[in-house]
């Protein structure tokens, strides 16, 4: 069986042994190629803008969603969106 030395020595060796692994990844400069960002549709923002609206008047004083609020907003600023011209 091995000793507490032995073990010290050992448990040192690993964590001298993982500090030299991520000093050597962190050298590397791996660059990945930036992903594009989506371009934002015009019914998208129209959507937004109504939500935004919208949204105010099924919400409680203390900000959150009335019993069902959420699912009428979003079915009412569809509806508005889709008459914006």
């Amino acid at each position: 069986m091995a000793s507490i030395d032995d073990v010290i020595r050992l448990l040192e060796a690993a964590k001298g042994h993982d500090q030299k692994i991520e000093s050597s990844v962190s050298k590397k400069a791996v660059s990945k190629p930036k992903k594009a960002k989506r371009k934002v549709s015009a019914y998208s923002k129209k959507y937004a803008k109504a939500f935004k609206s919208i949204a105010p008047k099924h919400k409680k004083k203390s900000g959150g969603w009335k019993q069902g609020g959420y699912k009428r907003a979003v079915k009412q600023a569809h509806a508005k969106a889709k008459r914006m011209k």
